[in-house]
């Protein structure tokens, strides 16, 4: 079985996905799998054994389609500012931020694989935009604006977020989630600027549709709201 390294992704990304349109970002394409893919039907350990880490950038998922149509909407956000797409999967928030006239765009994300899925997404629309692999929370580049789409799914990974966020925030960064209600998402301390109905699959999120909200990161939420937060 050939083993897959993140130099030789390209061709497996272009034999797995279609170039596509996300349904609530029409004006982007994005190279992504659907039923039509076998990728679509792996199971983790499938995806293991090829050497290839849960293929997060091969979907379209809510938070980020919510948070890219409030930018393409809302060009003023990151209009001529240094914007970092955080968690950025297949680059779509990325490359909304680069189509409103951000005047730089880094997209992070610590998936190796997601490296030339950027690459790919950035070449099909059209737009330039640098990548950052490597784990950049606690890190501060001097960005005017972070953008995060449905980062907030895992307790560890949120309660490593907090302070980061508010810690940007805190020196004048403009901070916007795309949460489509994801469980260790703050409840308090957040400003709601967008609210969509987000069509999405229910193979992937049991529904047809999420409720996604874009929220702004403020200076009210308090590091320890995810420990206070009661879960089912």
């Amino acid at each position: 079985m050939t083993v897959l390294t993140p130099t030789g992704a390209k061709q497996f990304i272009l034999d797995n996905t279609a170039l596509m349109a996300p349904p609530h970002v029409p004006e982007i394409e994005l190279h992504l799998a659907d039923e039509a893919h076998d990728l679509w039907l792996r199971t983790e350990d499938e995806l293991a054994e090829i050497g290839l880490p849960p293929p997060f950038w091969a979907f379209a998922w809510a938070g980020g389609q919510g948070l890219a149509r409030h930018v393409i909407d809302n060009p003023a956000t990151v209009r001529g500012k240094r914007v970092l797409d955080f968690a950025s999967g297949s680059g779509l928030v990325a490359i909304a931020a680069a189509k409103a006239g951000a005047a730089k765009v880094i997209a992070a994300d610590i998936d190796p694989f997601c490296a030339t899925a950027v690459r790919l997404n950035a070449q099909a629309n059209g737009v330039g935009i640098e990548f950052l692999g490597t784990d950049c929370i606690g890190t501060d580049a001097g960005w005017d604006v972070i953008l995060a789409g449905d980062v907030f799914y895992d307790k560890p990974f949120a309660n490593r977020l907090l302070p980061w966020f508010s810690a940007l925030k805190g020196r004048g960064a403009d901070i916007l989630v795309g949460d489509p209600g994801r469980s260790y998402l703050p409840r308090s301390g957040l400003e709601p600027l967008d609210v969509y109905e987000v069509p999405v699959t229910r193979a992937l999120e049991d529904a047809e549709t999420k409720r996604t909200t874009v929220w702004r990161w403020s200076a009210g939420v308090r590091l320890d709201a995810i420990a206070e937060q009661a879960f089912p």
